[in-house]
């Protein structure tokens, strides 16, 4: 009896054995190895990447893609014109009035210079005594419609030959006095403070600024700039 119970103990730690080695099979829906293995790897289902797919950017399953926000219209600040004379500035209000601005548009003052005649003159001499031979040289030439200019005058011991509203005016005069011999005459300009305008415009966007730039090219001496 007890050889009997001995072998039968002996023969169910055999079958149990042969079970966990996997001898008889499984009960279980996962297999030993190496056919788990090649489950696992499922050679027929690889599918190899080109580099250029390997390194690029992997995206989200189902994900849409994102579109790229358009860029936002350029703006305008503060756009400056001038500086106008008077009546300049008057036909440029004309012409922007148009543009429809209302409180984005205004005007300041600027304080600047503009030519008020034109003088025919000889550049200073250095001094007095100097001033007073040119001016002998001149009688003798016949011209006697001069001035010296003293101490008071930028151009001290210099000696005007006539002053004139107009350039044209001044070039006739010089060319007069050359025929006489002169030939050390020039012409200048004369300066006088005035007052001149400029105008500014804020928040301009793109099709309004170049609308600004065309009506600006009927004014060509006039600066279009930026400004604060």
């Amino acid at each position: 009896m007890l050889k009997f119970i001995f072998w039968l103990l002996a023969g169910i730690n055999l079958l149990v054995l042969a079970i966990g080695q996997g001898y008889l099979g499984s009960f279980r829906s996962e297999t030993r190895e190496p056919a788990r293995l090649k489950n696992q790897l499922q050679a027929g289902k690889l599918t190899l990447l080109t580099q250029e797919q390997a390194t690029a950017p992997a995206a989200e399953e189902g994900a849409t893609p994102t579109a790229t926000a358009p860029a936002a219209p350029p703006s305008y600040a503060c756009t400056e014109v001038g500086n106008f004379l008077l009546a300049d500035g008057r036909r440029f209000e004309a012409q922007v009035a148009a543009l429809d601005l209302g409180d984005r548009q205004s005007r300041r003052n600027v304080a600047g210079q503009e030519i008020s005649s034109y003088m025919v003159y000889i550049p200073p001499q250095g001094s007095k005594e100097g001033a007073d031979r040119k001016a002998g040289e001149l009688k003798q030439l016949g011209v006697t419609n001069y001035f010296i200019m003293n101490e008071g005058s930028p151009l001290r011991w210099g000696i005007s030959l006539g002053v004139f509203k107009s350039e044209n005016s001044a070039q006739s005069q010089l060319a007069s006095l050359n025929k006489q011999g002169v030939h050390s005459a020039r012409i200048a300009p004369r300066y006088s403070t005035s007052k001149q305008l400029a105008y500014q415009f804020r928040d301009l966007d793109a099709a309004t600024r170049a609308r600004l730039e065309k009506i600006k090219t009927q004014f060509p001496e006039q600066e279009l700039r930026n400004c604060k």
